[in-house]
């Protein structure tokens, strides 16, 4: 019933790639709000949604692509490898979001699409446009549904701290980031939202949690190791958890019966904040898909492949399906669509972001470099399956390649 995660082809896991790949489609759908394909998405069924998985399979990637520079003693050019790929998501945020204000401004000025201001947090940009100015840059000012790539650069820039802790002591390092978790959940602790109140809508505080238990898992899987060992009970435990949570979702619910005596961090659902709710959700979902040999086996069908190329380049995916989803957006609130409409732009927009998927493989091919945002790594299960060999073949992998 169970299976670790097998080697793959130069070192890469296909699960990995291709759950990636399917975490940027579904958030892909999301940003489009109002269609008729989101209510068949994650988040439907369950406490969490696809944000959490993109966080935790960007802390395993981390784990595994930059620990053994300093696992091997050379700190700085390690620490500058890591803060080179921050930069990189920076700058991958700016460009985008100076396109979505050109895209929102063309919509406001050709199309009167002034309804979606309010939507995505455009109206600094016209009441307050000095101030967004600099929000902007720093970024304390974010437009909606632009918000994950500031999170992940926060995530980055203190990946090398939780490295080192991870390399001494994996509880370590889950221990501290749920330290700050609750400490930011105690006392509502977030980055500031310049120039509107309040804070970040993904709280770095907040979701460093589910992102260190991902470098925990990418750093064991590294090692040949099970970050979290395949037990029967907590398979069961995690698919009771699992189905729970769709029917809690289905019924409309709503927060846990705790009479107020839990903070709001602990029984409710909130997204900012990273809810328990939503983080043991997504866990549970990680370690029941890593379990079971019938997912590998499916996914390693030939429908797969353009998902898995989509994962293997995921930044450049995620950027461009941003600009597409607001540039969706808008021309919904000018134009009405049925159905066949809206799969058409849909469908268009996920194959424009395979499109360049393929591009960026052909032409690193071309080259002779590796696929993927991720330098490519042997990557052994988020949580493993029985005792098996896989630490075996990594070894002879690691010897002949």
């Amino acid at each position: 019933m169970t299976a670790g995660f097998p080697l793959a082809p130069r070192g890469r896991d296909h699960r990995l790639d291709i759950f990636r790949g399917l975490a940027l489609m579904t958030i892909f759908i999301n940003h489009v709000p109002g269609n008729a394909f989101e209510k068949f998405t994650s988040r439907n069924f369950g406490f969490s949604d696809a944000a959490e998985a993109f966080v935790l399979m960007s802390g395993i990637a981390v784990g595994l692509a930059y620990s053994r520079g300093f696992k091997a003693g050379g700190y700085g050019q390690a620490l500058l490898r890591v803060w080179k790929r921050a930069g990189t998501i920076y700058v991958a945020h700016i460009v985008t979001s100076v396109l979505a204000i050109a895209v929102l401004g063309a919509g406001i000025l050709f199309l009167d699409a002034y309804p979606i201001v309010s939507r995505v947090n455009f109206t600094a940009f016209l009441s307050e446009p000095l101030a967004a100015m600099v929000g902007l840059p720093i970024l304390s000012h974010q437009i909606g549904y632009f918000n994950i790539l500031p999170l992940y650069f926060e995530l980055l820039a203190i990946s090398p701290l939780y490295i080192l802790v991870g390399l001494r002591s994996r509880l370590a390092l889950v221990m501290l980031a749920m330290m700050v978790w609750i400490v930011a959940g105690a006392f509502r602790l977030n980055f500031p939202n310049f120039p509107n109140p309040g804070g970040w809508f993904f709280n770095p505080l907040s979701w460093q949690l589910i992102y260190a238990i991902g470098i925990a898992a990418g750093l064991s899987a590294r090692e040949g190791k099970k970050f979290v060992p395949y037990r029967h009970w907590l398979f069961g435990l995690s698919a009771f958890f699992l189905a729970f949570s769709i029917v809690w979702m289905k019924l409309r619910m709503g927060a846990f019966p705790t009479g107020g005596h839990l903070p709001f961090f602990i029984a409710g659902f909130d997204k900012t904040f990273l809810s328990a709710p939503r983080l043991l959700h997504a866990l549970a979902l990680a370690y029941v898909l890593t379990n079971l040999s019938a997912i590998s086996r499916f996914l390693k069908a030939p429908a797969f492949r353009p998902i898995e190329l989509m994962g293997q380049y995921g930044l450049s995916v995620f950027a461009t399906g941003s600009v597409v989803a607001i540039t969706l957006q808008v021309l919904r609130v000018r134009f009405e669509t049925n159905l066949l409409q809206e799969s058409v732009l849909l469908l268009l927009g996920i194959l424009i972001q395979y499109g360049v998927a393929r591009f960026l493989s052909e032409t690193s091919s071309k080259r002779g470099g590796k696929p993927g945002s991720q330098p490519a790594a042997a990557v052994q299960p988020v949580v493993a399956g029985p005792p098996h060999d896989a630490a075996k073949r990594i070894l002879e992998h690691a010897k002949t390649g």
